[in-house]
């Protein structure tokens, strides 16, 4: 049975209420009901086990209860549950869609935004980056070499306590290897695309890299609270909802909640061992989508 069937049969099932005006707080109150009739059948599960025979039977009933509730809800907010359920599944795809790697690899091509444009004007597919650490002015800075030629200003924490925010340009890698974007990246590596003043504006612009300092600024503030993301492996909800709407009217809202994801677990890998070894090699591959840190001994066999 298709949702649209079901709403439309479930809808000739509805009841006029006694009291006038209570047309949608009773579906409301049913479906919250039958949310504490679920819980009850799954009580019983836990205390009887085995004894509690009816325990599958008794679910799917709670559980058609509640869709009964739901379409109801849909119809008299003239909403139609077939699309309800087609776009929570987009939801989930977008949201959780990353960690099927095949998927990650259908739409890398994807989120190659500077295609169109010149070689001097694209992002590098490939580059690596000298993190470096120098006490200068009575402040600790962070230095970032490409080829042996500084890249960016030095940075600092711009913080009274030292909390390894100098680093962070490991973010905005992050960023250009997973979701090929980065406004920040394009103006430390000079390749903004000046041949199209719209896009050199809108795109590469002030505003878009206000609006990417201040995502990495939000992120950072969270991850602060959450032990840098140290075993972390899943982000809240809401933040990655804000990061997107923040980002809503650039081209990187081709991107996924779960791209968004991967891009920032992925640079705080990076920056918790830059951040620990006070500086080090970053590999960006915009190809793989990874940014990875490369160890001393992987460095010493290089050389």
């Amino acid at each position: 049975m298709h949702f649209s069937e079901y709403q439309t049969q479930a809808l000739n099932t509805d009841q006029i209420p006694a009291v006038e005006g209570t047309e949608l707080i009773i579906p409301l109150l049913g479906l919250v009901g039958e949310v504490g009739s679920l819980m009850t059948e799954y009580k019983k599960h836990l205390r009887d086990g085995d004894a509690h025979k009816l325990f599958k039977e008794g679910i799917a009933e709670e559980l058609g209860d509640m869709l009964w509730y739901i379409s109801n809800l849909a119809s008299k907010f003239n909403l139609n549950l077939e699309e309800i359920a087609e776009d929570n599944l987009k939801k989930c795809s977008d949201r959780w869609g990353w960690r099927d790697s095949a998927k990650i690899d259908d739409k890398a091509t994807s989120y190659i935004f500077d295609n169109d444009f010149p070689e001097h004007e694209s992002l590098p597919r490939q580059f690596e980056v000298e993190i470096t650490e120098v006490s200068k002015d009575n402040l600790i800075k962070m230095k970032a070499f490409i080829n042996k030629k500084q890249i960016g200003n030095d940075l600092t924490d711009n913080s009274y306590k030292s909390d390894g925010y100098r680093f962070h340009d490991v973010f905005h890698f992050s960023y250009a290897a997973v979701l090929g974007w980065s406004v920040v990246t394009r103006s430390i590596l000079k390749c903004k695309r000046k041949s199209n003043p719209r896009i050199d504006e809108v795109e590469d612009g002030g505003r878009a890299i206000a609006i990417e300092e201040g995502v990495s600024a939000l992120v950072f503030a969270y991850a602060k609270d959450h032990g840098f993301l140290k075993g972390v492996s899943t982000l809240d909800y809401q933040l990655l909802k804000t990061i997107k709407n923040m980002t809503s009217h650039l081209e990187v809202s081709q991107c996924s909640l779960g791209d968004w994801e991967k891009a920032i677990l992925m640079g705080y890998d990076v920056w918790r061992q830059v951040e620990k070894n006070r500086g080090g090699r970053v590999v960006v591959d915009l190809d793989a989508r990874l940014i990875t840190y490369l160890e001393e001994s992987s460095l010493r066999l290089a050389l």
